[in-house]
């Protein structure tokens, strides 16, 4: 039985998601809403549903079991809490918020109402980052003790005045740390767990036209006594990859390239290298990387790279609130995110370490 789902937010990553939608069977698109009924006229006549100005409106009038957010990042929490309200559950876009008080605001309103909270994060389901969180899991490096998140990308002056919301902290929230590297933090976190202190430095080196930072560096240590180090970047042209690597106590290396070649910019840049796992040293293992690499290789050749991790995540999404149980990304995932992210704008605002919980 298909969920009866909506897009709020008619942009470019609105637009991706309601063609995944459209495609899933789990899923059928029955509305659109929009900042302007404009606005959501247009992306919903492309895929046969209703548009709205109004998301109480449509959640009643459409019949809405769930939707999912694709607004700009500041403006996630009030449409989140207003559909929760409404009585609908709720995947939304990366991050969960900007704030973390808006964080806290979404996870009342879903704890409320009784429905479920979610939020992006498809490079989960990338077989090679899945494979190091079973590595883990399995014991196969012992006790994780140290993690390098790297994110080396570009953002061209075309890309800040492709919306106008991008480049400014009231309207995106914040730069790399907000936008670009969400992904790359989230998955560090699966593998490592809560972090404990945080001490970091961002700065804005080569984009003098936006208001927010392009790089940001950070030295973690984790509640597990493990150590972790950020590299966070959108300041190289050509961009190049986003990488994370976990390293074990006996020593062994396993490691995912999440991105390459260039980032992925939605509904403007295709993604253009397949997703891999770039090292992995567990004894008696190290002869299986050629031929996962090859496996990734052919995959990415057979799917719409983008469309095809969304769809997962989605679907696991729209099959946990059939089934009653929780996603494998849950809101509480999201507001992590969050707080690592702020607690590097905290510790430079400081100058001085960060201890978390915030």
């Amino acid at each position: 039985m298909s969920v009866r789902t909506a897009i709020i937010g008619a942009g470019k990553v609105g637009r991706t998601h309601a063609q995944v939608l459209s495609a899933l069977p789990q899923a059928n698109l029955v509305a659109v809403c929009g900042r302007t009924l404009e606005k959501a006229e247009v992306l919903a006549a492309e895929f046969g549903a209703l548009p709205f100005a109004n998301v109480s409106d449509m959640i009643r009038t459409a019949g809405v079991e769930a939707v999912i957010v694709c607004t700009p990042h500041p403006a996630h929490a009030d449409p989140t809490i207003e559909a929760l309200n409404a009585g609908a559950h709720v995947l939304v876009e990366k991050p969960l918020a900007s704030s973390l008080a808006d964080c806290d605001a979404m996870l009342a309103a879903a704890e409320r109402s009784g429905r479920t909270l979610g939020v992006i994060s498809q490079r989960r389901w990338i077989a090679s980052a899945q494979r190091i969180r079973t590595a883990i899991d399995t014991g196969q490096i012992g006790k994780p003790i140290l993690a390098i998140a790297t994110l080396l990308g570009w953002r061209s002056p075309a890309y800040y005045e492709s919306d106008p919301w991008r480049g400014r902290w009231d309207t995106e929230g914040g730069g790399v740390l907000v936008n670009q590297a969400p992904h790359q933090l989230d998955l560090l976190l699966w593998y490592m767990g809560e972090v404990a202190e945080v001490s970091a430095y961002w700065a804005n080196l080569n984009h003098p036209q936006i208001e927010v930072e392009d790089t940001a560096v950070a030295i973690l240590r984790f509640k597990s006594g493990a150590l972790g180090n950020l590299v966070l970047s959108n300041s190289q042209n050509p961009g190049l990859y986003g990488r994370v690597h976990v390293y074990g106590e006996t020593g062994a290396a396993l490691g995912v390239q999440t991105d390459g070649g260039s980032m992925f910019v939605a509904g403007m840049t295709p993604t253009l290298e397949p997703p891999y796992n770039d090292v992995w040293t567990i004894p008696g293992e190290e002869a299986l990387l050629a031929g996962w690499q090859a496996d990734e290789r052919d995959l990415f050749q057979r799917i719409d790279p983008i469309g095809h991790y969304f769809a997962l995540q989605i679907a696991d999404f729209l099959d946990a609130i059939q089934a009653g149980h929780p996603p494998k990304v849950t809101g509480a995932d999201g507001r992590r995110v969050v707080e690592l992210f702020s607690a590097i704008y905290e510790s430079q605002r400081i100058n001085a370490p960060v201890k978390l919980p915030l």
